[in-house]
């Protein structure tokens, strides 16, 4: 463990030791700017000092709304050295939740930043709040950050911040009410950092790149805060969503973090070009298997990942067993806003745990209660709930997180979720049926690109499902006899009352826009199982159905 108790000091300290070293790399039409330790502390001494001439004191709130960017980094330092505390925004997030992290946290002032659709968030920015637009293309605002950086010295001293202070408050992504806003410390901030620059041995030679959302957990440690407590490395970011693909051949991190759904695109992707039946034939052959992996880790921009995570939300064991194929190993990891991203980890990674989310982390401890629901313990905790004091009695109870995670420890330590606890519902026998893995092995189809399983009140829970977008230019009959294959192979593994009667496969993408997906793009059960009721609840006589104008 280090000496700093804050990013900041942290900052001041790499500014002083290696200012001239390059930690923050923006691209901008195509060309990389980039900001030095010296370039990041001054703009953010100089931003701190606008929020001060605004009349801010310690311990007000300040949001940010917006995209991955140096500025965030920027914005999010300038607020602590202020001696505020900052509230992330998905910049994907609706109106209503907007309106109502605002409101609850009583934000005294907001950042925007890039964002895609700005003409529908702005209604819920309150009049009367202060605004402040990072330099890029966004909704009006009352103050310009370049002119800060015109105007504004330097701020002359630091906010001075014990350890337990509050640093920032996570809002939950709410995939059931209203989100919850989870108090991070300082003290547990660092700590996770610095467990996990440990764990994943990061070093000068590592290039990292942030483009999952920074307004949550796993994004604002795994990245953000590795990196400033670290000092050590780089971190690129992604300068819209046209560019990702070029930015990551450019980038060519070293360490590089996704999502089960993104993987899945990767794989598509692969495909496109290659069909499985092809590449599997390429792959057997010896000599040229070698060339085949090399040139498409080049073409995804991984030939030089040492590391690979996933995370955020359930993926097929399947998924991580192909790009193992390729060379490709991809390690699961769990954690929640409430303990700081930072519970398991299958680091190094063990092929023979594919399945897992890991093993708990160096000064984590995790147990399952009678109930079968995961536990979990460390210094990295959350203070609490953000004007919920009865939420937080609930969450923890003497030092243990109660995630609402079911799990199994294996005899190694390595633990595999088998669910939520409310996410399991009741047929119209009586039966509890677990959804999650159901929908694993579903996804093992490589059609399949979303899915949930349904089946409240019903007699026997169906399937409805998202097909990959290369999948148009499948036959209907093709597809159905892939998706017949599947759900006999899955059927053949479940208890009598949890069989699937049926597969739908639905037209529309479950995306956040639509809001049947979270910011953090887990599926929002609720929703879709109000949105998809009718077809739900349809008679068939067909084990795989398709939405009227599906194909």
């Amino acid at each position: 463990m280090t000496n700093f108790v804050t990013p900041v000091d942290a900052l001041m300290h790499w500014q002083k030791q290696d200012p001239q070293r390059v930690y923050l790399r923006q691209p901008i039409d195509g060309v990389y700017h980039e900001k030095t330790w010296a370039v990041v502390a001054r703009e953010a001494g100089q931003i701190a000092q606008g929020l001060l001439s605004q009349g801010l004191e310690p311990g007000d709130k300040v949001a940010i709304l917006a995209k991955n960017s140096a500025e965030w980094f920027i914005a999010d330092l300038a607020i602590m050295m202020a001696g505020c505390v900052s509230i992330p925004i998905y910049s994907t997030a609706s109106v209503d939740t907007i309106s109502f992290v605002l409101q609850h946290s009583e934000a005294k002032l907001l950042f925007v930043g890039k964002l895609d659709e700005w003409g529908k968030q702005a209604s819920a920015v309150p009049i009367g709040l202060k605004t402040v637009a990072m330099p890029y293309p966004t909704m009006p605002c009352h103050i310009q950050w370049s002119d800060w950086l015109k105007e504004m010295p330097v701020i002359e001293k630091n906010h001075l911040w014990d350890a337990k202070d509050i640093m920032t408050i996570i809002y939950t992504s709410g995939s059931t009410g209203d989100p919850k806003g989870a108090e991070i410390s300082f003290e547990a901030y660092r700590y996770a950092c610095e467990q996990l620059i440990d764990v994943l041995q990061a070093g000068s030679e590592d290039r990292v790149m942030s483009y999952l959302p920074l307004a949550h957990i796993t994004e604002r440690v795994y990245i953000q805060g590795t990196s400033i407590f670290s000092g050590q490395f780089s971190v690129s970011f992604v300068e819209s969503l046209d560019t990702f693909p070029d930015n990551l051949r450019s980038v060519q991190p070293t360490l590089f973090i996704s999502v089960p759904r993104l993987w899945a695109r990767f794989q598509q992707g692969v495909f496109e070009k290659l069909p499985p039946k092809k590449l599997k034939l390429l792959l057997s052959i010896p000599l040229v298997s070698s060339l085949i992996k090399l040139k498409i880790k080049k073409a995804l921009g991984l030939n030089k990942a040492r590391i690979l995570g996933c995370g955020s939300a359930p993926v097929a064991p399947s998924l991580l067993h192909w790009y193992q194929s390729i060379g490709l190993n991809i390690s699961e990891a769990w954690g929640m806003t409430e303990n700081l991203a930072y519970g398991t980890l299958n680091v190094p990674f063990r092929s023979d745990k594919i399945g897992t989310i890991g093993k708990a982390g160096p000064g984590v401890e995790i147990k399952i209660s009678e109930q079968g629901e995961i536990l979990a313990k460390g210094e990295g905790m959350m203070q609490g709930y953000y004007k919920h004091a009865d939420l937080t009695e609930e969450s923890i109870v003497d030092g243990w997180l109660h995630t609402g995670d079911k799990g199994e420890i294996d005899n190694d330590g390595y633990v595999k979720i088998i669910g939520r606890l409310k996410e399991s519902f009741k047929t119209a026998k009586g039966k509890y049926v677990a959804p999650v893995p159901i929908e694993q092995s579903l996804a093992e189809n490589s059609m399949v690109e979303q899915v949930c399983v349904v089946g409240s009140a019903l007699t026997q829970p169906c399937a409805l499902v998202v097909l990959a977008a290369e999948m148009k230019q499948h036959s209907q009959a093709q597809i159905e006899a892939s998706l017949n294959r599947t759900l006999k192979k899955v059927n053949e593994q479940l208890e009598s009352h949890a069989k699937l009667s049926h597969v739908v496969v639905v037209n529309e993408d479950w995306n956040v826009d639509n809001a049947l997906l979270t910011p953090t793009l887990k599926i929002r059960r609720n929703q879709i199982e109000q949105h998809y009721s009718v077809l739900i609840h349809q008679d068939v006589d067909t084990t795989v159905m398709f939405e009227m104008g599906s194909w």
